[in-house]
């Protein structure tokens, strides 16, 4: 018997626009309670509470609609290795949270499309020409403008934000390629959970007890963040990275906004010409590989419509 072929996914652009917009404000927010409560609290306590809470909405929204279905998958080894990656971003970044004011280690952490350019050079002998290599000199130029090299910011915490941007690129192609064979309920509902378990394996390192206000904006964080993840990986599930990624940039803007709302932290010059540097370098990278996407395509129907 033979099985019909499965029709193409069609892309929503427009909803997955809106997914990535709305978690980016959620995800600013979160943020900000993380540094808030890390200066206070055991990092690992922290990332316990945020992960923990962050399954309430988690379950509310998938096991209601998708049941226990949402628990068949074939691909166990790539989800842990996915929520691993994450986990150890997550870490990277709150240390970052610590030390350094806020739109900066976003600011950082926007560097991650270039670190996917450069791990696809050095580990999957990809063939990059003159104008991405452009835009990873000039997007790395951006970093250095950040970081400011030399400073102690560059000495602690960005070098862990540096290290939440090389992690986080494996995370968003990870979430691309499984996508299409898993939900994103499956995405998410394993990515949540294992994260609570692995970060569950740091409390014997530190814990204090929170008080009722901390409690409660640890569970606000907690459950933002699940809504935010939720929506991020839907985003990516519904449309094109090409067509989405762009408008997560805006959690600078709001990263940008909140830190001098409640740190009185007032964008440097450094920092408002570094950030400029890193979106624009991603965003161009990003258009060249549509761009080139577009032409192995359109290759592929000729050499198609060729051989008829």
């Amino acid at each position: 018997m033979i099985r019909p072929a499965p029709s193409p996914r069609q892309d929503q652009i427009p909803l997955g626009i809106l997914y990535m917009v709305g978690s980016s404000i959620l995800f600013a927010g979160v943020n900000a309670i993380v540094k808030l409560e890390v200066a206070l609290y055991p990092v690992g306590e922290v990332a316990f509470f945020r992960s923990l809470f962050a399954l309430v909405p988690c379950y509310l929204l998938i096991l209601p609609r998708s049941g226990l279905s949402v628990l068949r998958t074939e691909r166990w080894a790539d989800h842990i290795k996915r929520a691993l990656s994450q986990f150890c971003s997550m870490m990277c970044i709150f240390l970052a949270f610590q030390v350094m004011p806020l739109a900066g280690a976003i600011a950082i952490s926007f560097s991650a499309p270039l670190f996917t350019t450069l791990l696809s050079i050095v580990l999957l002998k990809e063939k990059v020409g003159i104008h991405r290599w452009s835009a990873l000199i000039v997007g790395f130029l951006g970093v250095l403008f950040v970081t400011k090299p030399g400073a102690d910011t560059l000495q602690s915490g960005a070098l862990f934000a540096l290290a939440n941007a090389v992690l986080i690129s494996s995370v968003a192609i990870a979430i691309r390629r499984m996508s299409a064979t898993e939900s994103t309920e499956t995405l998410t509902f394993y990515q949540l959970t294992l994260i609570t378990v692995f970060t569950a394996l740091l409390l014997p390192l530190g814990f204090r007890a929170p008080g009722w206000s901390d409690g409660l904006f640890m569970a606000v964080a907690g459950i933002a963040n699940g809504v935010a993840q939720y929506w991020w990986t839907k985003s990516l599930h519904v449309a094109p990275p090409s067509a989405i990624v762009p408008f997560n940039y805006l959690a600078l803007v709001w990263a940008t906004i909140i830190g001098f709302l409640i740190w009185g932290d007032r964008p440097t010059p450094e920092l408002l010409i570094g950030s400029a540097i890193v979106v624009g370098s991603g965003l161009y990278i990003l258009w060249r590989e549509t761009v080139r996407r577009r032409q192995r395509t359109l290759g592929v129907a000729k050499q198609l419509g060729a051989g008829e």
